[in-house]
């Protein structure tokens, strides 16, 4: 079972425990014949006191298996979040005045009990029928020192949640990997200058770097060679809480990820609104895809589209559609190029639908299909690409998500800014996107297209 099932089964229990609790104990108070009167405040507040108790069993660490490990544990933490849930309940009727008077507080005092107990008993039952297996995570540690010996042994002790350290790294710093070792310690594999080999060998999940500062370019060559999905996390010093936030605690150690996977709900809910907003918006601008059409075929004949093949995520080929704003067989004698600021084999009419990005209109069949989203590194061709990989350290990794019709890159620079500030534009929208920065990237690009800011 994953992290993220273990989540959601949780939460569900819970929010079945939790208002069985609450039908129990009014059929302690009232018996069998529950008074309308008085259930019905409960039902109309059932869905606000529900998420109010899930949020807190997410304060009290329920949805965090490492953290609930063992029966007093479990105990604990649903009497914590059984005792808050109750005060913020209390707290919501009194607030609410005269309006859920009905709702017995005797009501909300038994169930208190009752909810500790379904909570405590459906883990514990869960645990004996269908024990959870995790799947594996082999991991290496970076570092020999005392911290890193101490990261390596909390690890090992928590096999029974997949962690499996296969070995460790020696650091210049640490001396020679054949060096005397603790008694019990994970093996030493190699030097950090072995890293990439290591990773490949031993099928490496997540690498564990104890000194982030000593070995900025080590970490970078990792995550940035695009060669494997290894997870990377550091053991933070200032400069990186300074920067970041902490996104896993290991005993008392804190661990920070730097490589980048976007939350299941984000990249769902990001999917609906592409094929949501794709539809609605072919649909609303169908006029301007017609007018735009026939303006390309009445100044310079057909075709109309322009279609080209591109590399979206994981570098997989696909067919990108635009209007067509250059001359028919731009690129016969040429060959392969970059579009300049002047170009000469842009039309005028051409020029016009680059101007307010109305030559990329078509790629909202782009997106409808699942090619494109919205908002990501815009694609490019396999002939620039091979030479940016070998050229530019870490243009890889912007293959790790969907490319996009915009991009902060598009709504940052200028239409023939450089492929290395490109780049920077998009690791920064990589490692920070969200739906609030995916609303800011189309607002600007609705200011760019109007005003034309930025187009060539």
């Amino acid at each position: 079972m994953s992290r993220t099932r273990f989540v959601i089964v949780s939460v569900i229990f819970d929010i079945v425990a939790y208002n069985a609790a609450v039908v129990a104990a009014f059929a302690l108070r009232f018996g069998f014949s529950i008074p309308a009167f008085n259930v019905a405040p409960f039902l109309t507040l059932a869905p606000y006191l529900t998420f109010v108790f899930v949020v807190a069993a997410y304060v009290y660490g329920l949805y965090d298996a490492e953290r609930v490990e063992g029966l007093w544990a479990v105990v604990r933490g649903a009497a914590s979040a059984s005792t808050l849930a109750l005060l913020l309940t209390l707290g919501i009727l009194q607030l609410s005045g005269r309006a859920f008077d009905a709702f017995p507080r005797l009501v909300i005092l038994i169930a208190w009990p009752l909810q500790m107990l379904l909570l405590v008993g459906w883990r514990t039952l869960s645990t004996r029928i269908t024990p959870i297996r995790w799947p594996e995570q082999r991991v290496l540690v970076v570092g020999t020192g005392a911290l890193a010996t101490e990261l390596a042994g909390e690890l090992s002790r928590r096999a029974k949640w997949g962690y499996r350290v296969v070995g460790m790294v020696a650091r210049e710093e640490d001396g020679a990997p054949g060096a005397t070792r603790p008694e019990g310690s994970p093996p030493v594999l190699g030097s950090v200058h072995d890293l990439r080999r290591l990773v490949a060998e031993n099928s490496v999940d997540r690498v564990i770097v104890a000194s982030p500062m000593a070995l900025r370019e080590l970490v970078e060559d990792i995550t940035l060679s695009g060669e494997s999905n290894v997870r990377v996390d550091v053991v933070p010093e200032l400069y990186e809480i300074f920067i970041g936030e902490v996104d896993s605690i290991v005993s008392d150690i804190p661990l920070m990820e730097i490589t980048h996977r976007s939350p299941q709900w984000y990249t769902t809910l990001k999917r609906i609104i592409d094929v949501v907003g794709s539809l609605l918006l072919l649909v609303v601008l169908s006029p301007v895809l017609l007018l735009a059409g026939l303006a390309v075929l009445f100044s310079s004949g057909a075709p109309v589209l322009f279609s080209q093949d591109r590399l979206g995520k994981d570098m997989k080929p696909f067919r990108v559609h635009k209007f067509r704003t250059m001359v028919r067989d731009a690129e016969a004698t040429s060959g392969p190029v970059f579009a300049e600021e002047e170009d000469p084999r842009i039309t005028p009419v051409g020029r016009f639908l680059r101007r307010y990005r109305i030559d990329e209109l078509p790629q909202l069949l782009n997106i409808l299909v699942g090619d494109m989203s919205f908002v990501g590194p815009r694609p490019e061709r396999a002939f620039f690409i091979e030479g940016f990989v070998r050229e530019i350290p870490g243009y890889r990794e912007r293959f790790r998500i969907k490319p996009g019709a915009t991009g902060l890159a598009q709504v940052s620079g200028g239409y023939a800014t450089t492929p290395e500030r490109k780049l920077k534009y998009d690791l920064i929208y990589m490692y920070h996107q969200n739906l609030l920065m995916d609303v800011r990237i189309v607002a600007d690009t609705v200011r760019v297209v109007l005003t034309g800011r930025g187009a060539r």
